[in-house]
């Protein structure tokens, strides 16, 4: 019997079908289940949203995301309604909800900050702010685990680049680059490309091993101390289980200029059936 034919790779991770509504297509798809999604490009959706909402109040740093994940996310036509829960001169906050065909799969919040030049002293403890182990130019190119010749999935979305450590096998350092838009003929936002690299801390760090465990988040918090820069995003990542199932994922976020934010994941840990 002949092989299956190799999955045809979409243009984007989602199509627009509505105002508020898309179409997820086989570049979400994530490594625990064939029919459901990398948490990733949907957080980034949602943040494309809320990042939207901000900017009309003039509000153009999105300094938190939190995502809390109720339940996995299906390869299908995901709605997102944006609530302005407070605004102020400087500050906004926002909240959102992601849900697929009525039911929702996700609950966000975030918080917005206007932008202003600020000149700071010289010599502050901790700064200049710390730089990726490696730029991605001088960092090798790194393959997913659960990537498929037959099945397109969030592997074939993005370039990965190891700047330190090994893929799954505990704590390293990762390059991300978006092979593919977020939407069908749109170039990515900055906190879109930190959005779809920061849900992949848990496994790029894992030190178990995925086939035999299930480690996956049921949360993402991602906090930024300045809009992304250029399309690479570097990942450092770790993780860290306690005795009874329970594990954080925590890691630091870089461009190619440095330090940028931070990222936490609690993970439930079990064995795979």
């Amino acid at each position: 019997m002949s092989a299956a034919a190799p999955e045809a790779s979409p243009a984007s991770a989602f199509v627009p079908v509505a105002t508020g509504t898309w179409r997820a297509t086989a570049l979400t798809r994530g490594p625990w289940h064939p029919d459901h999604q990398h948490a990733g490009p949907p957080i980034a959706l949602v943040a494309r949203e809320i990042a939207r909402a901000a900017a009309a109040l003039g509000l153009t740093h999105l300094a938190r995301l939190t995502a809390n994940l109720l339940r996995p996310i299906p390869i299908a036509e995901l709605a997102v309604a944006v609530r302005t829960d407070y605004a102020g001169r400087n500050a906004a906050h926002f909240s959102a909800l992601l849900s697929v065909e009525g039911k929702e799969v996700a609950r966000c919040t975030a918080l917005a900050q206007r932008e202003a030049a600020l000149a700071l002293p010289q010599g502050l403890p901790g700064h200049p702010l710390p730089q990726a182990p490696r730029p991605p130019e001088q960092s090798p190119e790194g393959s997913f685990p659960f990537a498929s010749e037959e099945r397109v999935g969030y592997a074939d979305r993005v370039q990965g680049r190891v700047a330190a450590g090994a893929l799954f096998h505990g704590p390293c350092a990762i390059w991300f680059r978006l092979r593919h838009p977020l939407i069908e003929g749109e170039v990515p936002g900055p906190v879109e490309r930190v959005a779809v690299a920061a849900d992949s801390g848990n496994g790029i760090s894992a030190i178990l091993d995925y086939r035999r465990y299930a480690f996956v988040n049921s949360d993402l918090t991602i906090n930024l101390l300045r809009p992304a820069a250029g399309e690479w995003i570097c990942i450092e990542a770790q993780t860290l289980l306690g005795p009874a199932s329970g594990g954080l994922a925590e890691a630091r976020i870089y461009d190619e200029r440095g330090l940028i934010g931070r990222s936490t994941q609690s993970l439930a840990v079990r064995l795979r059936e």
